[in-house]
């Protein structure tokens, strides 16, 4: 039986993240369960001793691997949590993604798990994306990898169903996945659910917003009734509270507070631009600041692509996406830390976690749709202090996501435009000179090359009769190279961009009634509609078709337009430039089977 605490509540500032999310377990050790009980209660109530992560009683194989990653001392939601989760509680957290909540859940799953080898698959972790589940599933793999044959196996849709089968065939510990696939594995049989006796569902908001309620539901049904529960959400609406009180058995609730972040340090600017100059505002925006920047995207087939046409204009790119192996995701940070890379183009893989020095700029290139995905985003430069900056990308169908995020996130966020030849060209005559002047002002200690420029310039002088001013005009001609200096592509889309968009924006403020046709008619450019065979005789509703489209592809949630359900099909608009990958893909969707 789990162990009881009296407290039900505890709340706690937020520090500085230095992990992810976790889970629950349960404590078996009944020889010593007294004085357990009372080492985890005065670590509830703040009384470390400065030991860290040694005062939760974890074995040392888990405190190995906590050292190994630099983890010294647990964050507010881990300080909170683990106590109450090694005596077994339900739990259910409300903290905003990236204060410590995957360790938080993880570590004393991992330390239960370590105690009781003889079941198979006891952990199901349910997340909304699959990216998140990669991600929680990589941390459960990195905090137990001093522990032997320990397992995890991410399931998500997308990728194929046999190697998954096959990983579930084997003895796993840690299931973690999307609700969409791991339906489809139970129905199907081949994810044996009768011994799982923890089940946590992350970001648990974020999987409402998707349409996962039902599929939410639908799971929590089939598995064992006598299990533990975890819910952590960032924010706390009715459902969540009705879903904890339907499910959760006298939960602790713990509120981590938000507190002034680093962000503030961050100058957040955001510019309006239509998706077909996207790339060519892009280039334009680096040509400002083409060293230490992070580019977000929603895809992992945009990653490429988008390398594909910087490494073309000059620049030293790097991709990161849920595709790339761990030691190569690993050896790309280090490359990009050593400055043998410049800029990284990355889907929200890399949004946590990742801390290097050098990224001064942070590019949002697909609107992040949440106040926790864009606050990862930014998060990723200045760190630690430092200053940085972050440029959000927004269309005329994200302006209404932008007011959402600014009130969320109560920062206001300043409108830039997009830069013009006249802005680059003075950008790079300034660097020019900048670098000539510190050329000049550089003590070269190697005595040979000084030998060598003074040779050079007394050969230049005797033999061709040329002056100082000559020789300076050809050193800075051999810099400069064949090809034009300034840039001089056509730049009066820009002007007449920014002059739309704020034309729109006041006749918007002046007329609703125009402001929903324009939208609408916005709409229609941008999305296309996509008719499937299942309607309402099929017993299909706006949530399935939306959970169905999530997990079959890569398309946002929030990127799906207007769905229309008939008695025999349905008619779903979808972004108009979709991949043709993702669009084989939406004729094999299935919807309740």
């Amino acid at each position: 039986m789990a162990l009881k605490k009296d407290s039900n509540s505890l709340s706690s500032e937020q520090e500085k993240s230095q992990n992810e999310d976790s889970s629950q377990i349960e404590f078996k050790n009944s020889d010593n369960k007294k004085e357990i009980e009372s080492q985890l209660l005065q670590v509830s109530k703040g009384d470390h001793n400065k030991n860290g992560f040694l005062d939760f009683g974890f074995n040392q194989s888990i405190l190995n691997s906590l050292i190994n990653k630099g983890y010294k001392n647990p964050t507010p939601i881990q300080k909170a949590a683990i106590p109450e989760l090694m005596l077994g509680r339900d739990l259910l957290g409300q903290a905003q993604t990236g204060t410590g909540k995957t360790a938080a859940f993880a570590l004393p799953l991992i330390e239960k798990l370590t105690d009781n080898k003889e079941l198979n698959a006891k952990v199901l972790v349910m997340t909304p994306t699959r990216e998140l589940a990669t991600q929680v599933a990589e941390s459960f793999k990195s905090y137990s990898s001093e522990t032997s044959n320990f397992k995890t196996v991410a399931i998500y849709g997308g990728t194929d169903y046999r190697n998954q089968i096959s990983a579930l065939k084997r003895k796993v510990d840690v299931v973690v996945g999307t609700p969409g696939r791991i339906m489809d594995h139970i129905r199907q049989g081949t994810f044996k659910i009768k011994d799982i006796n923890c089940l946590v569902l992350d970001e648990a908001d974020e999987m409402l917003n998707m349409g996962f309620l039902e599929d939410i539901e639908w799971i929590i049904d089939q598995l064992p009734e006598k299990k533990q529960m975890v819910l952590f959400s960032a924010t706390m609406p009715t459902e969540i509270r009705n879903i904890a009180k339907k499910y959760l058995n006298d939960p602790a609730e713990i509120l981590i507070k938000s507190v002034k972040k680093e962000t503030q340090l961050i100058s957040q600017k955001f510019l309006y631009v239509q998706r077909h100059h996207k790339l060519d505002a892009l280039k334009r925006i680096l040509e400002l600041n083409k060293e230490g920047v992070i580019i977000f995207v929603r895809t992992k087939l945009l990653t490429t692509s988008i390398a594909e046409a910087l490494e073309n204009s000059g620049h030293t790119v790097a991709v990161l996406n849920g595709d790339i192996p761990q030691n190569q995701r690993e050896n790309t940070v280090d490359r990009l830390k050593k400055g043998f890379i410049d800029i990284l183009v990355a889907t929200d893989v890399a949004a946590r976690g990742l801390d290097v020095e050098r990224i001064k700029l942070v590019v949002n290139y697909d609107f992040p749709f949440d106040k926790e995905t864009y606050t990862h985003r930014i998060g990723r430069t200045g760190r630690a202090g430092r200053s940085g900056e972050a440029i959000l990308f927004v269309n005329q169908r994200e302006k209404h996501f932008l007011r959402n995020l600014e009130n969320s996130t109560r920062t206001k966020i300043e409108e830039i435009n997009i830069p013009s030849n006249k802005i680059i060209n003075e950008k790079r005559m300034e660097k020019l000179i900048d670098n000539v002047n510190e050329s000049s002002l550089a003590k070269d200690e190697n005595e040979e090359n000084k030998a060598l420029i003074i040779d050079v310039l007394d050969n230049l002088k005797e033999k061709y009769s040329m002056d100082d001013s000559n020789i300076a005009m050809a050193a800075i001609n051999l810099v400069i190279g064949n090809k034009s200096f300034f840039l001089n592509d056509d730049d009066s889309w820009i002007n007449k961009q920014n002059n739309t968009d704020r034309n729109r924006s006041n006749r918007n403020s002046n007329n609703r009634v125009r402001n929903s046709n324009r939208r609408n008619n916005y709409q229609n450019d941008s999305f296309e509609t996509y008719k499937f065979n299942f309607g309402k005789f099929d017993g299909v509703r706006v949530a399935n078709i939306i959970s169905s489209i999530c997990n079959s592809t890569n398309i946002n949630g929030r990127s799906i337009g207007k769905i229309q359900i008939f008695n025999d099909y349905s008619l779903v608009d979808l972004p108009r430039d979709l991949h043709r990958e993702t669009k084989n893909k939406l004729k094999k969707i299935k919807v309740r089977n």
